[in-house]
């Protein structure tokens, strides 16, 4: 309000002043004389007044012309103008339209017209890292990759574009398919910008595929640096990869530094079975066969798994059977399932305790009828002398059975022989868990892994019928029919008959004739 009157009365006084003036002038009898070339010229107050501005206006023009003059003089020798400037500003703001106009063209997947813009824009903006950001992906989206490859080398000699150019190279080599030039690529880009994330994805993934544990462990610690990973997933991850790392140097013959990866992936992630195993074999080949037990039972409690078993046994490698079976005892009683079953029957038929055996196993052949429980049963009567039909019977159920728990990836579903931390299928990392497949894993294509039971030899008497000697598949096996072909009786219900029938027969006094003979050793082996 008070600024609003400040500048009413500045009018007011500025409109009397020259009101006063103009009654002045007009008040005034003299006037200018202008003597110009032998003329004498008279202007009264008035047009002195205008004279005097229509004078200034001329000079003005006049001062204006002179710098258009210099102006052009100076546009013509390169100096900056305002007329430079003008068709300065004009370029800027067409090479800007084309530039936008490019990146939306990238953005929609018009590769042609975008690589069209990218070169109206670099011929007309200076700022070359724009637009050889969008020459390079322009390029890649069209097909040239040596062009685009061009460019974001072009990137690297500006600084802040730096960090761009390493990036797109890394991801151009990885369409390549050239992994390692990627891999050091991705290290580059990572040293620029530590806390980039896909880059740090980007590089681990690269790391495991090359099998550069120690590089990808670096890496995981970076990720869980700037705080990217929650502390439990990192630790789980950096166990698995201290655990492939640890069979890497045990495979160069690195023994000792092995060992103590193992032992500290094991605690780091004591649910982690390999590491588990690997562990307790390390403190077994140390003379520390009680550590050994205590990590295999902390193992098994969490995660119960043939191979905890079988390198628990290992612990003692010489002991007699039946003293096997005892010290068992405590280790399969910390988790009692279906493992904890068939890991016992196993040890029982291995002591030729086969009835034990058989109550050991239970009713596993109708609640989780899997390859390895019917190979036990058959094992089992075999053991006990009954029908070879009946084994036959076993043995054709085992081939078309589901294989039990595997290792399966959790992303792709594909199943693996043995852990791994990388999916052979995928590519995941750490997504194997030990389960059951959801498609019961297939059946062996001919029996593969269950046949082996089945050798064709003369029956040696009962007391040798355990071979402990010949290997998995030694004899030749008789073939197996197509079990969906082949009517085979209830092995189960012809074991019963057999049992309390007029025909029952006490096994030891019966022959078995030169058909198979089961390899118990082989089905101890599975989960010892």
């Amino acid at each position: 309000m008070l600024w609003t009157i400040l500048k009413i009365a500045v009018f007011l006084l500025v409109v009397a002043g020259l009101t006063l003036g103009a009654d002045a002038l007009l008040d005034t009898e003299a006037g200018i004389r202008i003597a110009l070339a032998g003329t004498e010229f008279t202007l009264g107050p008035v047009q002195a007044a205008i004279a005097a501005l229509v004078l200034l206006a001329v000079l003005w023009l006049l001062l204006k012309l002179a710098g258009l003059v210099v102006a052009t003089l100076r546009f013509i020798n390169g100096d900056e103008t305002a007329i430079s400037r003008y068709f300065e500003a004009s370029r800027k703001r067409r090479g800007l339209e084309a530039l936008t106009d490019g990146f939306l063209a990238l953005a929609a997947d018009e590769g042609e017209k975008a690589l069209t813009k990218a070169r109206k824009a670099e011929k007309l903006l200076e700022n070359k890292a724009l637009t050889n950001l969008l020459m390079a992906q322009a390029a890649r989206k069209n097909g040239n990759t040596a062009l685009a490859e061009e460019y974001y080398k072009r990137l690297l000699d500006d600084e802040r574009a730096r960090f761009v150019g390493v990036q797109g190279l890394m991801r151009h080599k990885l369409e390549q398919g050239e992994a390692d030039k990627a891999r050091k690529l991705a290290e580059k880009a990572l040293a620029l910008q530590p806390a980039h994330g896909s880059t740090q994805d980007i590089l681990l993934q690269l790391q495991n595929k090359a099998g550069d544990w120690q590089g990808a462990r670096r890496t995981l610690t970076e990720t869980r640096r700037t705080g990217r990973l929650p502390r439990d997933v990192y630790v789980r991850r950096d166990a698995v990869l201290a655990l492939q790392q640890a069979e890497a140097l045990a495979a160069e013959g690195n023994t000792t530094m092995a060992q103590d990866l193992a032992i500290e992936a094991h605690k780091t992630a004591p649910a982690l079975v390999p590491a588990a195993v690997m562990a307790a074999r390390a403190l077994v080949a140390r003379g520390k066969g009680s550590a050994a037990a205590k990590v295999l039972k902390k193992a098994w409690k969490l995660q119960p798994h043939p191979e905890l078993a079988q390198a628990f046994a290992e612990i003692e490698p010489d002991e007699p059977a039946a003293q096997r079976v005892r010290r068992f005892e405590k280790f399969l009683a910390l988790s009692e399932g279906d493992e904890a079953r068939m890991t016992r029957a196993e040890l029982l038929i291995a002591a030729e305790d086969f009835p034990e055996a058989r109550r050991a196993i239970g009713d596993l052949h109708q609640t989780n009828p899997t390859q390895r429980v019917m190979t036990i049963m058959a094992a089992i009567d075999r053991g006990e002398g009954s029908d070879d039909a009946v084994v036959r019977g076993w043995l054709a159920r085992a081939v078309i059975a589901p294989r039990g728990p595997q290792w399966v990836c959790d992303k792709c579903h594909h199943i693996h022989p043995r852990w791994h931390a990388v999916c052979d299928n995928c590519e995941g990392f750490d997504t194997l868990s030990w389960r059951s497949p959801a498609d019961g894993g297939g059946a062996s294509a001919a029996g593969t892994e269950m046949l082996p039971l089945i050798i064709g030899a003369s029956s040696p008497p009962r007391g040798d019928r355990i071979s402990h000697d010949q290997p998995a598949g030694a004899g030749k096996a008789e073939p197996v029919e197509d079990p969906a072909a082949v009517s085979t009786p209830d092995p189960a219900a012809e074991t019963e008959t057999a049992r309390n029938g007029d025909t029952a027969r006490d096994p030891a006094q019966q022959p078995i004739p030169d058909a198979e003979v089961i390899d118990l050793d082989e089905t101890r082996r599975r989960g010892l």
